[in-house]
């Protein structure tokens, strides 16, 4: 099926008029729209406006709260837990990741954990709120349970991502942004739409055998963790995800493991749920609170260098440094427009019709 090309601002106005229409006040409606269309300019659009009705049906079921109070209820000078109070995670984990920056102006370091909140967006958007206070950013969300543990057929974990933004001087920012499974959900959603089939270990079949049906997950399959197969390191992207799940969830007061709250609003939400809502985890480190700032970019600089310049074993691909992808597709589809597979667009302009807002 084709695309179509839609400008940032076009898009920024339409999403911004769906929050708005849930009843979201303007600065959460503007906050939103940003982190969301954050992933689409970066390439991610398995967590842009593809996500924008999901976010709707969350709201139509009564499972987010488009005025929350964000607060803190636990803190020392150095950390903080927030409830969220069922907002949009979109809007919760930016307010969450500013309470960690400015902890961290005071104190060397900021970690804040959140409970009652939901999908984030893309976790690179967080992380890189630090960038600008010569911070380290780190950002991290458990998520529905999809991925089956090495071993195991259940579902048990979330794609749960990691993204650690580090500062750098003359050289753009390392950015590295990433699920702890062979590959996102968003990513099989996006070859549903195109009626492709996934690469060998992304997925597994009820029986836990390695299939490449896109819809695996539908009759009953998992998505498998970083690694594909303990033969390969699964065990490895087991325990990321775990420790993402840990750190966001257990150690906030949030549902974890099998009990995350799922996305898709029509799926029942699991019994006996241990917390509330969705779990997040945001770290800021200010670099000068181990060594000169001006002088760790320099080295940092050093480093992207050295490793940028590192012998390609294709000369027709040199070698990249996590977020020059993304970095490069910003330019591109800021200027040139966000692709958007005909699916999506037929989904949207349908939700606009719904929400009575003007279409793009």
């Amino acid at each position: 099926m084709s695309e179509t090309l839609i400008s940032y601002e076009e898009l920024y106005r339409f999403t911004h008029s769906v929050f708005l229409s849930i009843g979201c006040p303007e600065a959460d409606a503007a906050l939103a729209t940003k982190v969301l269309l954050s992933a689409d300019v970066r390439g991610i659009d398995s967590h842009g406006v593809a996500r924008l009705t999901g976010y709707v049906r969350l709201y139509e079921a009564g499972r987010i709260n488009p005025t929350p109070d964000v607060r803190i209820v636990h803190e020392t000078p150095s950390t903080a837990t927030v409830d969220g109070d069922k907002g949009l995670g979109l809007v919760v984990a930016p307010k969450a990741m500013q309470i960690a920056i400015d902890k961290a102006k005071v104190a060397g370091t900021g970690w804040v954990s959140v409970k009652n909140s939901n999908h984030y967006g893309i976790a690179g958007y967080h992380a890189m709120m630090a960038l600008e206070h010569d911070m380290i950013g780190i950002s991290m969300t458990n998520a529905s349970a999809l991925v089956a543990p090495t071993f195991s057929i259940e579902r048990m974990l979330g794609t749960n991502p990691i993204c650690v933004a580090i500062p750098a001087g003359e050289e753009p920012p390392f950015v590295a942004d990433m699920a702890t499974t062979t590959a996102a959900n968003g990513k099989l959603e996006i070859l549903q739409r195109k009626g492709g089939e996934a690469p060998t270990g992304w997925v597994q079949d009820k029986d836990g055998q390695t299939t490449v049906d896109a819809h695996a997950l539908k009759t009953g399959g998992a998505l498998l963790p970083l690694g594909s197969d303990r033969e390969h390191g699964s065990h490895k992207g087991y325990a990321l995800g775990s420790i993402v799940d840990i750190f966001s969830a257990v150690l906030s007061g949030a549902s974890y493991g099998p009990w995350a709250p799922p996305f898709p609003a029509y799926v029942p939400m699991p019994l006996n749920m241990p917390g509330e809502g969705l779990g997040h985890f945001f770290g800021a480190m200010r670099v000068d609170a181990f060594r000169p700032a001006e002088e760790f970019k320099q080295h940092m600089d050093n480093w992207i260098r050295r490793f940028r310049n590192a012998t390609p074993a294709d000369a027709a691909q040199p070698v990249l440094i996590p977020g020059d992808l993304e970095r490069d597709m910003e330019k591109e589809r800021m200027a040139a427009g966000i692709p958007l597979h005909a699916a999506v667009v037929k989904d949207l302009r349908e939700l606009a019709e719904k929400l009575k807002v003007a279409p793009f």
